[in-house]
C-alpha cells in the first residue's frame, strides 16, 4: 500500500501526464508530435480563441496607454499572452532579452544574473560556453515564471557605431549564426521559446522606425540572411521577430518576401513570426505578408491583430486560412518546445553564485588581448605600484543599455549617472576590477584615479611598476555612438597617463570598435566589452594571468572612420521619426570582407588575439569527402603555459570559369575550432566546409552556385595573417539549393 500511495504522488505531481489521458483533450498527449497536437486543439477553438494567440499585451504601464498593464502579466516585463484554461492552454510570459532576465525601468527591478554582451560572447568563438550561457539564462528566465526570452540578436555589425552591436554576434555571418544559435539552442533547453531577432537588417538605431534599408537581395542572402539562416539550422528556434526598419520599401513586418517568401517558404519554417514591439503598422498587409503575432500592441497605433483582424477575416480581407495558420504556428512551437507539457511558475530557486561563474567564464574567454608590447601582462604579483585610473573601476563594470539590461544583485554600483531613464539608467554591475586586482597584490600599493583631471592622473601614474587605464563607451537601444571616439575625453586621458608612465594598458569596457590615437603610446590593450556580472573578477584573472587570454575579435577594427562604408552615420538622431533612405552599397563585403575588398589597413583586423603562450600549425590538408570539403591541421603550444587558441579557416577563390560568379570580396570565413592545449601539447582538428561558402547567390533565386575550378584554403591566425599556412583545391560546378544541397541540373540538347 505504501508503493502504491507513493505512485499516486508521482503520477498526482505530473500534471501533463495526468492530462494526456484525458480522451476529452487529445492534444494534451505528449507522445504526438506537435503538429499534430496543434491541429487536434486549433479544431476546438472558437474565432475569439484564435485570436487569442496572435497579439500580446505589454508586461509593464506604457507612457502611451492611457490603461494600466494587464493585472495578470508579470510586473514590469516585455509581454503577456492570456491562457485559455479550458483547453489547458498556459499564458505565454514575455521577458527581454540576450544577456538574462531584463526588467523594464521600476524602482523595484528583478535583480538577475547577466552574461557579458553578446558581442563578448561572440568574441569567445567558443560554442560549447555560448550554450552554456544560454542554458543558464533560460533557467533564470524559467524560475522567474517565463516561458518566452526574447533572444538572440543576430543582426551582423554593418554600422559599427550602433547602440545595439553590443547584443549581437560580430560582422560575419557565419560566426554570428553558429554562436548567437549556440545561445538560443541553450535557452531553449529549458522548455522555452527563444526569439531570432531583428529580421532582417536592422543595422543601426538612429531612425530606426522609419529607415529604408536598401540593398541587393542577392547580397542580402549572401551575408545578414545567411546568419538568420544558419541560426535557424542550428536551432530551430521557436519564433522570429521582425524589425522596425523598411527593407527596399516595406516595413520588415508587412514584408511578404522577407516573412512568407524567404523565411517560411524557402527556408520551411514552421515556427510564428512576432513583430518588435511597435513595429506593426496595419492589419491586412501585415497578415497576409506572414506576420503571425502584434508584440505589446499598446506601444502600435493600433491594436492591429485585435478586433480590426476579426473583422479583417470576416469580409474575406484576410482569409480565415491564414489566421488559423498564424495561431497554429503560436500553438505548434508551444507543444515543440515544451511549454505546455513544462508549465512555469514563479519564484524558483536560482543558484547565483554558479550561474555567475557561468558568466565569468564567458567574460574570461571573451576578452581580447589586442596588444602586449613588452610583455607588460600578464601582471606581477610581485609589483609594489599599481595605478587604477578611471571607468569607475573602484566600483563595478559597465552594461548596455535599452530593454536588454538586466539589474544586478546589489543595485547600480555608480548610480546617479544620466541619462537616468530610458534607454538608461546607465548601469554598473557591482564587481568591482579594482577590488580584484587588491586582492591579488596585498602588499602591494594599489592606488585609484577617477581619470576626471588627465593632469592629475597622470601624475598619480608616474614611477608606478603599471598603470591600467579603465576606458568606457556606453550606448545601448535606441542611442547609437555618434562616432567612434572615446567620449568624456578619455583619448586626452590615456595620452596623457600614457606620456607619465610608458608602463600603460588600457582596458576597454565598451559596445564595439572604438578608435584608438594613442595606441602607440601604451604597451598594452585588453578588449572586455561589457563584461557581465561578475566582469571585474575576469578582468583580474586575466590581468594576472590566472586565465590566459583566448579571445578573438568578431569585428574589426578601423583605423579612421573613412575607412568605413558610411564614415558618418546616416540619420539625425534628434528626429526619430524621421524617414531616410540607407544605401548598403558594400553589399556582402561587410567587416574584413569590406577592409580587403578596397585594400584598408585596419587598426586589428577580424579574428584578431594575442595569448600568453604562442601555437604553432602544421599540415594542413584539405580534401572533397561526400560532397565537403574536409580540412584537417594540427595545432601545437610551443609556449610556456597552458592556453586557448583559435586556429581560423578562410576560403578564396583562385580561379573560375564563370566571371560572373565574382565573390563580394577575396575571402570568407569558413571554420574554426577552440583548442586547449599544455605546454609542448599537440592536437588534430578536423572541419568540414559548409559548401554554400564556395557559392554566389545571382538575382532573386534562392539556389548557391559554385564556379569550377581552383580555391584556397587558409589558416590563420586572423582575417590578415601574412604567416597563414594554404592549400589549393579544385571544386567540380555546382548549384546547391537553399540548404546547401547539390541540385542535379539537366543538361542542354
Amino acid at each position: 500500500m505504501k508503493h502504491n500511495a507513493a505512485l499516486l504522488m508521482a503520477l498526482a505531481a505530473l500534471p501533463c501526464l495526468a492530462a494526456a489521458a484525458d480522451p476529452a483533450r487529445p492534444w494534451l498527449d505528449s507522445s504526438l508530435d506537435p503538429d499534430r497536437r496543434a491541429a487536434l486543439v486549433l479544431k476546438e477553438m472558437t474565432q475569439k480563441e484564435k485570436l487569442n494567440w496572435v497579439s500580446s499585451h505589454f508586461g509593464a504601464d506604457h507612457a502611451g496607454n492611457k490603461t494600466k498593464k494587464v493585472p495578470e502579466a508579470i510586473p514590469f516585463s516585455a509581454g503577456y499572452v492570456p491562457p485559455i484554461p479550458r483547453l489547458g492552454l498556459p499564458a505565454l510570459f514575455l521577458t527581454d532579452a540576450g544577456i538574462g532576465v531584463a526588467t523594464q525601468n521600476t524602482p523595484t527591478p528583478r535583480e538577475r544574473t547577466a552574461l557579458p554582451s553578446g558581442i563578448a560572447t561572440a568574441a569567445t568563438w567558443n560554442r560549447k560556453l555560448a550554450y552554456e550561457g544560454g542554458r543558464m539564462i533560460g533557467a533564470e528566465a524559467r524560475a522567474s515564471g517565463f516561458n518566452v526570452m526574447l533572444a538572440g540578436g543576430v543582426n551582423l555589425l554593418r554600422e559599427p557605431r550602433n547602440g545595439r552591436n553590443f547584443e549581437y554576434g560580430g560582422e560575419d555571418p557565419l560566426l554570428a549564426g553558429v554562436m548567437v544559435g549556440e545561445q538560443v539552442r541553450g535557452i531553449e533547453s529549458n522548455h522555452l521559446i527563444s526569439t531570432i531577432k531583428h529580421y532582417a537588417l536592422n543595422a543601426q538605431e538612429t531612425g530606426r522606425f522609419e529607415l529604408d534599408a536598401r540593398i541587393d537581395p542577392a547580397a542580402l542572402r549572401m551575408s545578414d540572411l545567411f546568419a538568420f539562416q544558419v541560426a535557424l539550422e542550428l536551432t530551430d528556434a521557436g519564433s522570429f521577430m521582425c524589425a522596425y526598419n523598411r527593407l527596399n520599401g516595406p516595413y520588415g513586418c508587412e514584408h511578404p518576401w522577407l516573412l512568407n517568401g524567404v523565411l517560411k517558404g524557402d527556408w520551411g519554417y514552421k515556427g510564428f513570426v512576432m513583430s518588435d514591439w511597435g513595429a506593426t503598422h496595419s492589419t491586412v498587409e501585415a497578415a497576409n505578408a506572414g506576420l503571425d503575432q502584434q508584440s505589446g500592441f499598446e506601444f502600435d497605433r493600433s491594436h492591429y491583430f485585435g478586433g480590426a483582424l476579426e473583422e479583417a477575416v470576416e469580409s474575406g480581407f484576410v482569409p480565415q486560412k491564414r489566421l488559423d495558420d498564424m495561431a497554429l504556428r503560436v500553438l505548434r512551437t508551444m507543444f515543440a518546445k515544451g511549454v505546455v507539457d513544462h508549465p512555469v511558475k514563479q519564484d524558483g530557486a536560482i543558484d547565483y553564485q554558479a550561474h555567475g561563474l557561468v558568466s565569468q567564464a564567458d567574460a574570461e574567454e571573451g576578452i581580447v588581448l589586442l596588444k602586449n608590447a613588452g610583455n607588460l601582462l600578464p601582471l606581477s604579483k610581485q609589483a609594489k605600484k599599481i595605478v587604477v585610473i578611471g571607468g569607475h573601476a573602484d566600483k563595478g563594470v559597465l552594461a548596455g543599455g535599452g530593454s536588454s539590461l538586466v539589474y544586478p544583485r546589489g543595485g547600480n554600483a555608480v548610480p546617479g549617472l544620466l541619462p537616468a531613464t530610458w534607454p538608461g539608467p546607465i548601469m554598473y554591475y557591482p564587481s568591482s576590477p579594482l577590488k580584484a586586482i587588491q586582492v591579488r597584490v596585498p602588499g602591494a600599493q594599489v592606488v585609484f584615479d577617477s581619470g576626471s583631471d588627465p593632469a592629475k592622473a597622470a601624475a598619480a601614474a608616474a614611477g608606478a611598476d603599471v598603470v591600467l587605464v579603465f576606458a568606457t563607451q556606453w550606448v545601448g537601444e535606441a542611442l547609437d555612438a555618434t562616432s567612434l571616439s572615446l567620449p568624456d575625453n578619455q583619448d586626452a586621458l590615456i595620452a596623457a597617463v600614457a606620456a607619465a608612465n610608458p608602463k600603460t594598458a588600457v582596458v576597454l569596457e565598451n559596445s564595439g570598435p572604438v578608435l584608438m590615437p594613442w595606441v602607440d603610446r601604451v604597451a598594452g590593450i585588453v578588449e572586455a566589452w561589457y563584461p557581465g556580472t561578475n566582469g571585474g573578477e575576469a578582468i583580474a584573472r586575466v590581468l594576472f594571468g590566472e586565465v590566459n587570454p583566448s579571445g578573438r575579435l568578431p569585428a574589426t577594427f578601423p583605423a579612421s572612420e573613412q575607412q568605413l562604408p558610411r564614415p558618418k552615420l546616416d540619420g539625425d538622431p534628434a528626429k526619430p521619426e524621421q524617414r531616410f533612405t540607407v544605401d548598403y552599397h558594400e553589399g556582402a563585403a561587410i567587416g574584413y570582407k569590406w577592409f580587403d575588398l578596397k585594400g584598408h589597413t585596419p587598426l586589428f583586423p577580424f579574428g584578431h588575439g594575442l595569448s600568453y603562450t604562442q601555437f604553432g600549425y602544421r599540415d594542413l590538408k584539405a580534401q572533397l569527402v561526400d560532397g565537403k570539403v574536409q580540412v584537417r591541421f594540427t595545432v601545437t603550444n610551443t609556449g610556456g603555459v597552458q592556453g586557448k587558441d583559435v586556429p581560423q579557416v578562410y576560403v578564396s577563390p583562385l580561379s573560375a570559369k564563370w566571371d560572373s560568379y565574382r565573390w563580394e570580396s577575396t575571402q570568407r570565413l569558413a571554420g574554426w575550432e577552440k583548442v586547449d592545449l599544455a605546454p609542448g601539447a599537440s592536437t588534430n582538428v578536423t572541419l568540414a566546409i559548409d559548401p554554400r561558402l564556395f557559392g554566389m547567390v545571382k538575382g532573386s533565386a534562392n539556389t548557391w552556385h559554385v564556379a569550377g575550378g581552383r580555391y584556397q584554403v587558409k589558416l590563420a591566425r586572423h582575417a590578415r595573417d601574412d604567416a597563414a599556412q594554404t592549400v589549393t583545391i579544385q571544386l567540380p560546378a555546382q548549384v546547391l539549393d537553399v540548404a546547401g544541397r547539390p541540385i542535379t541540373m539537366k543538361k542542354k540538347g
